[in-house]
């Protein structure tokens, strides 16, 4: 079961990390989204500072007809884009998470109220997938 926190809709599934990756990059693809940049965040600081963190990965997701739409309305909105979409072991359980941005919470910064809808189409795609990979 999926649940959202204050910025973002989370769960956890009962596959290895290694294997989710690949099944949240299909799901967001079968949710009209593409994945146009992945950060391992462990090999990155790991290789940066040489620091040791778990498993954890950055997927930034874009659907491009909305975002080519929302770059239209705030062309500033693309720093906040791409929604991101994190992968990771929590430490403390060992479970694997699949967590997403809420784009309403993340656009409520933003004052420009014809993006509201927007954002609201863009969470409703996002739980649909967080959604599917909760129910395996």
């Amino acid at each position: 079961m999926a649940t959202v926190a204050s910025y973002g809709i989370r769960t956890t599934v009962p596959t290895s990390y290694e294997e989710t990756i690949p099944r949240v990059i299909a799901a967001l693809k079968e949710g009209g989204f593409g994945v146009l940049t992945e950060i391992d965040v462990a090999a990155t600081l790991k290789e940066k500072i040489n620091a040791d963190f778990p498993k954890y990965v950055i997927l930034g997701a874009c659907n491009p007809k909305l975002a080519h739409a929302t770059l239209q309305e705030e062309i500033e909105i693309g720093l906040l884009l791409p929604c991101n979409v994190v992968v990771y072991v929590n430490p403390d359980s060992g479970e694997t998470v699949v967590s997403a941005v809420d784009p309403e919470r993340m656009l409520s910064i933003v004052d420009n109220p014809a993006l509201a809808t927007r954002a609201g189409e863009v969470k409703a795609m996002l739980q649909k997938v967080i959604d599917a990979l909760a129910d395996g």
